[in-house]
């Protein structure tokens, strides 16, 4: 499969945005591009720097307008299309949501984000109710897409539950970046955490990873912190973790990145994660956690 990639930063126009993100996919597609994966919220700024019930205005229903546009790019390029949108789903409900279009501009599913963090300048609790969807695969054209967004790809439950129904691969649309007063040492440590537990992922379940971040300085509105700087690095992992491409960290890029699906039997063949798990000892991970002090 080739997969399309598109690490870019945002303006406060969404028109804008919108036609630069329709015309790389149109490149991309021009490539040979049969799966093109967005960024995290890419048609506005990351707006959860501040808790302002003004960014609500950002929040559109699923179908509507944001939908209807990128249902076209997709069926314009003959793409499958992974966005990542702010869903209002009625009033005072609304869900930071993935949605998978398929070569005909149709809707093949979607995904609301599972795990939302709250932490300073990524305080998303405010606007994102945590979604009800579960972990299931998308079936499209190209195959089966086990869609997550963002802070879903930092626990491995969730690829794990895709690999279990058939996912082909892991697609993770993303939004993160430096905190500006953590020191270079404790910056590298974490965007190479990011990388890690993802490429984890891959090895775990012997399927690809797909990982779309945004790339740039978004400042903070309120002036309490020095904003983000979005640290890009997007990347595509193999079946056993190894970098089949990674983007810069600082720099706009679009990719064209070859992922062979197949080896997927050979990988899981060596390494049969899947046969030896011990699924009757494993009830507990279903707690918040096992106090073992009596």
């Amino acid at each position: 499969m080739k997969v399309g990639i598109i690490q870019r930063s945002c303006t406060a126009s969404i028109e804008e945005n919108r036609k630069k993100h329709a015309s790389s996919i149109a490149e991309l597609a021009q490539q040979g591009a049969q799966l093109v994966v967005l960024q995290e919220l890419h048609d506005s700024p990351y707006f959860c720097q501040t808790e302002e019930t003004d960014n609500f205005r950002y929040a559109l229903p699923i179908p509507g307008e944001a939908t209807e546009f990128y249902s076209k790019v997709a069926r314009d390029n003959q793409v499958v299309l992974v966005t990542s949108l702010f869903e209002r789903r009625a009033a005072g409900l609304y869900h930071n949501t993935a949605v998978v279009f398929d070569i005909d501009g149709s809707i093949a599913g979607m995904h609301r984000k599972m795990h939302i963090p709250d932490d300073p300048a990524y305080y998303e609790k405010f606007y994102f109710t945590p979604g009800d969807l579960g972990f299931h695969p998308i079936k499209t054209s190209v195959g089966r897409l086990g869609v997550q967004v963002c802070w879903d790809q930092w626990y491995p439950e969730g690829a794990r539950l895709m690999a279990m129904q058939g996912a082909d691969l892991l697609i993770y649309p993303t939004a993160i970046g430096f905190e500006s007063t953590d020191t270079p040492a404790e910056q590298q440590r974490q965007r190479e955490a990011w990388i890690t537990i993802q490429r984890g992922h891959a090895i775990a379940n012997g399927i690809p990873v797909v990982v779309v971040n945004r790339v740039g300085h978004e400042p903070d509105p309120s002036g309490t912190t020095g904003g983000i700087q979005f640290w890009g690095s997007s990347f595509v992992a193999g079946q056993q973790g190894e970098l089949l491409y990674q983007a810069s960290d600082t720099k706009e890029e679009t990719a064209v990145v070859d992922v062979d699906l197949q080896r997927t039997e050979t990988v899981r063949q060596w390494w049969p994660f899947l046969r030896d798990r011990r699924i009757d000892a494993y009830d507990d991970l279903t707690c918040r956690f096992i106090d073992t002090i009596s």
